[in-house]
């Protein structure tokens, strides 16, 4: 009988793991010297680096002690072990959403900020409940039942909680394609009054909206939507988070990354102004009532 794949590891998990080598590797440090300092195991030590298994607090800080990290930074890697231990509003919603989207939530809810470009429907930060009702009925395409969207809506509703929390709000910049916006999705409606909230979220001070117009031509995001995910601690790099039908990829290549948010920079240089694309809304609000 095989064997259950063990779960893989969450991004919180392999970006620790990864900042954790490259302490090592800057201490001038081997595997076998730190199991021999700390009298561990090198396979303890080479599993919590490639992230086969997370790391204890205890533990994170006596690696810390040996790599002389102070100041801001322990304390920002003390915190990333605290975090993974702690749960959520999500975790209630494990039966129903896939657990990849599980490990997203986590992360959104621990971004600074965030870069988005997004092709084909309004981000999931700036949907109504009716609008994201409809996106999700038609995505799961009669693979789940009403209860279940029922609850992958109230996921997406409560998400957006990090748009408005009151420490430190998400700032929140997003390139919406003009077809995005141009999909009758549900009735014209639900359509006015995702105008209504697209408009009404970009008055905030940590949101900026602006609209691609199909008359900008060719343009970089002709591959379809990303997202730029920045982290509050300055010693973590953006990570770019890409969403498929079947599955979620997370770009961690420095490389890749710049290109992304070269792309980005060119999206929304563009794109309107934030306040050409809040008219525009507000002639398709008009529009779309009297169609």
């Amino acid at each position: 009988m095989s064997r259950p794949n063990p779960k893989p590891p969450t991004i919180q998990r392999r970006r620790l793991a990864a900042e954790l080598r490259l302490l090592r590797e800057r201490a001038r440090l081997t595997l076998e010297d730190v199991a021999q300092r700390l009298g561990w195991s090198v396979a303890k030590i080479s599993r919590i680096e490639t992230a086969v298994v997370g790391i204890s607090a205890k533990d994170l800080s006596r690696l810390l002690d040996l790599y002389e990290v102070t100041g801001e930074r322990r304390t920002a890697l003390l915190s990333k072990s605290r975090t993974a231990r702690t749960k959520g509003w999500w975790d209630a919603y494990a039966e129903f959403v896939p657990s990849d989207y599980i490990d997203y939530i986590e992360v959104e809810a621990q971004l600074a900020g965030m870069r988005c470009y997004d092709a084909h429907v309004i981000h999931g930060l700036m949907q109504t409940e009716s609008y994201a009702r409809e996106v999700i009925r038609a995505g799961v395409m009669g693979l789940s039942s009403p209860a279940e969207i029922e609850r992958r809506v109230e996921v997406r509703m409560t998400r957006q909680q990090v748009l408005t929390r009151e420490d430190k709000p998400l700032r929140f910049w997003t390139v919406i394609a003009e077809p995005a916006l141009m999909w009758m999705v549900g009735s014209p409606k639900i359509m006015a009054e995702q105008y209504e909230k697209l408009r009404e979220l970009a008055s905030l001070d940590n949101v900026t909206l602006q609209i691609l117009p199909v008359s900008a031509g060719a343009h970089p995001g002709t591959t379809g939507a990303f997202h730029i995910l920045e982290f509050p601690s300055p010693h973590e790099p953006d990570v770019v988070y890409v969403e498929t039908m079947t599955a979620n990829r997370y770009v961690e290549s420095h490389v890749e990354i710049y290109r992304y948010s070269l792309a980005f920079d060119h999206l929304r240089a563009m794109a309107l102004s934030p306040a050409s694309s809040l008219e525009y809304l507000a002639q398709a609000a008009e529009k779309v009532m009297n169609s």
